[in-house]
């Protein structure tokens, strides 16, 4: 899943930042609310993380600007003010969620997961296709009740395929989702983290799970 962050503290956006990567996410930053709008309308987030206080445009001016133009990311916002007014200002604007610095990583990185599940139109928290099963609460992975070690970037590589079961996903969507502006767009690195991911399934089962659509991209179903 891919997430922009919004952020004017050098020290806060790298925190967030390796945080958010370490979680497996691909993550792009930006330091003042200009520069942040052109990536939110540049690229297909997951999720914004967004601090109101920003040089050059404040957050609730671009979360506005997105929402007229039809953007329906997902936002969360980060704001050192804890009035209800506050919330409730930020919440009409488009909000979807809201915390107040300072907070912990732990809860910021659940608050991204839990907008993550909602941007693919699910509040399930385990995901099933045949004998696999993915929890996406624990990040794990089983087959045939055998447990799966995948790297943070392989898991969201799968669980971004599952919540589109059944659906041809492209190299680029992939790319979109899964990694940030600092991949060479000619590399393998897909098909690499796509090779990877199947011979991992397929050392727990025989049943191939992630099909190849020449030309078009890749689909997770049980059958061919």
């Amino acid at each position: 899943m891919r997430v922009l962050v919004v952020e004017d503290s050098a020290r806060l956006q790298r925190t967030l930042g390796t945080a958010l990567r370490k979680s497996g996410y691909a993550v792009d930053l930006a330091g003042d609310g200009e520069e942040g709008l052109w990536l939110a309308e540049s690229n297909p987030y997951d999720v914004i993380v967004l601090d109101l206080m920003l040089p050059k445009r404040d957050g609730l001016s671009l979360l506005g600007e997105l929402r007229r133009k039809g953007r329906d990311t997902h936002v969360l916002l980060l704001t050192a003010r804890d009035t209800v007014q506050d919330r409730v200002q930020g919440l009409r604007a488009g909000a979807d969620d809201y915390l107040v610095k300072p907070f912990e990583l732990e809860e910021l990185l659940a608050r991204v997961e839990a907008l993550c599940r909602r941007a693919y139109g699910s509040k399930q928290s385990r995901l099933g296709i045949a004998d696999l099963e993915i929890d996406t609460r624990a990040r794990t992975v089983q087959r045939a009740g055998l447990p799966i070690e995948l790297t943070a970037r392989e898991y969201h590589l799968l669980e971004y395929l599952a919540r589109q079961r059944g659906q041809v996903v492209s190299r680029s969507e992939i790319e979109e989702h899964i990694y940030d502006g600092e991949v060479d767009p000619m590399s393998n690195v897909v098909d690499s983290a796509v090779c990877s991911l199947r011979r991992k399934l397929g050392q727990a089962g025989s049943l191939p799970l992630i099909h190849t659509r020449r030309g078009l991209g890749y689909v997770l179903e049980a059958a061919p």
